[in-house]
């Protein structure tokens, strides 16, 4: 998971820090200490871990901070406020061209995942209303334009493609963008193994012939200090406008995500966070340095759940609940709304004060939840409605149809059981209404 190393090592130091009533000096300077060594072992640049610190101390030594009542919560904002500066400090959303189409060009080294991230941005956008196309520039990587097809295919997004000259490509996929009104072109261009003349003259032909409102450079978020020397080469000759840090879920130091900005000067505008098409999200630097803190990240975690979730089918959901009418196939209905949102690991993240560790093994909480799905759909519409009914004949075919124990099918039982008497307890219950589902553990 994203910079969980990191995020273990500061709140170790925090954790000092807040035990205490006051904070001397030398206390702060050890803490900074730790904050740096914890940086540095992170692959955050030498540069930047310096000046970063030394911002951080000064704030943390004024008076302000040394007399106030809780001097390690104060600590702590000053380090969230100055993570967040580090990585741009607000959100910098996509230009959009004041001619359409707006046309994206992503460049980068072979590898980091620029055709599947094009394929990636369209599908984001698409569920924003616009229309993207993708372009098919990538004429070296044998099977790159089949890649770009079949993920288009997958999207519903279109893809221009043909011929070998990567501008002429390019150019007659803008002109066919225009004249199918399509409002966006995401341009998917060739890479290597390590920079060369040649691909760089390519995708400057490229960016020459199409005139990108933006060009991005995706880059492997886990080669740590290597993409940000990857980036700094790439601006000195293509005029970028933004990062893109793809397999960021795979980073648990989070090195380039912290340097990218400060050494390049060009915001990371989007992150890739996993293998699925849907696995992107906008790069938000305050909300990042929150998870990084273990502060979590609602309002990801609401977006997520705004764009997962059926407004129909919750509120139908809320009437059930209501009522306490809440049957197994609502469980297996809402376990699978959630699995939509991300993995266990992943809505962990977003969660104040939960880490990964706190939901344990995250293939273990996948095999789980799918052992539950088997079990359910082993069951007659009548059974998954009136659990009562499920003797033990009954439960002993559920096991045999979904290839578990009947042990498997009694504890899945057991759970939703608990969770039923919880959902009565909160709609029958005044003060359980007020407090909400605090404390209460859900199964997945």
């Amino acid at each position: 998971m994203a910079f969980e190393s990191l995020g273990d090592k500061l709140k170790g130091v925090f954790n000092k820090l807040t035990g205490r009533g006051t904070l001397s000096e030398k206390d702060i300077k050890e803490a900074m200490r730790q904050v740096r060594l914890a940086l540095l072992e992170a692959d955050v640049n030498y540069k930047v871990t310096k000046e970063f610190v030394a911002k951080v101390s000064e704030k943390a030594m004024g008076a302000e901070v040394m007399k106030s009542l809780t001097p390690g919560q104060q600590v702590i904002k000053i380090v969230q406020e100055e993570l967040t500066a580090l990585m741009g400090g607000q959100h910098a959303k996509l230009t959009v061209a004041s001619k359409l189409p707006t046309v994206i060009v992503l460049c980068g080294l072979q590898g980091a995942g620029k055709t599947t991230f094009a394929a990636k941005l369209g599908l984001y956008l698409k569920k924003q209303g616009k229309s993207p196309m993708l372009a098919a520039c990538d004429t070296v990587r044998p099977a790159a334009v089949d890649q770009l097809k079949r993920l288009g295919e997958q999207t519903g997004l279109p893809v221009y493609s043909g011929g070998n000259d990567p501008v002429q490509i390019a150019k007659q996929a803008k002109k066919a963008a225009e004249d199918a009104m399509y409002d966006t072109l995401i341009v998917d261009t060739a890479g290597r193994l390590h920079i060369d003349e040649e691909m760089m003259g390519q995708i400057q032909g490229v960016c020459n012939a199409v005139k990108p409102t933006e060009t991005l450079l995706v880059v492997d978020a886990m080669t740590g200090q290597d993409a940000v020397n990857i980036a700094k080469a790439f601006d000195q000759t293509v005029p970028l406008t933004g990062i893109v840090l793809t397999k960021l879920d795979g980073d648990a130091r989070g090195g380039a995500a912290l340097s990218m900005r400060a050494i390049t000067g060009k915001p990371i505008k989007f992150a890739g966070t996993g293998e699925k098409i849907d696995n992107i999200e906008p790069f938000h630097p305050e909300r990042m340095a929150s998870r990084i803190l273990g502060m979590g990240d609602v309002l990801t975690l609401i977006e997520k759940a705004q764009e997962t979730f059926d407004l129909e089918q919750a509120a139908a959901m809320e009437q059930k609940l209501r009522r306490a009418d809440f049957t197994l196939q609502d469980f297996l209905e809402q376990m699978q709304q959630v699995q939509k949102m991300g993995s266990p690991d992943e809505l962990a993240a977003m969660l104040p004060g939960v880490s990964a560790k706190d939901i344990g093994d995250p293939e273990q909480a996948q095999k789980h939840l799918k052992r539950t799905e088997a079990i359910i759909y082993s069951m007659t519409p009548q059974e998954r409605r009136r659990p009562e009914i499920l003797n033990a004949s009954r439960r002993k075919r559920i096991a045999a149809g979904s290839g578990v124990k009947v042990s498997d099918v009694n504890r899945m039982l057991n759970e939703f059981e608990s969770i039923r008497k919880m959902i009565k307890q909160f709609t029958g219950n005044k003060r359980m209404k007020k407090r909400g589902f605090r404390g209460m553990k859900l199964p997945f």
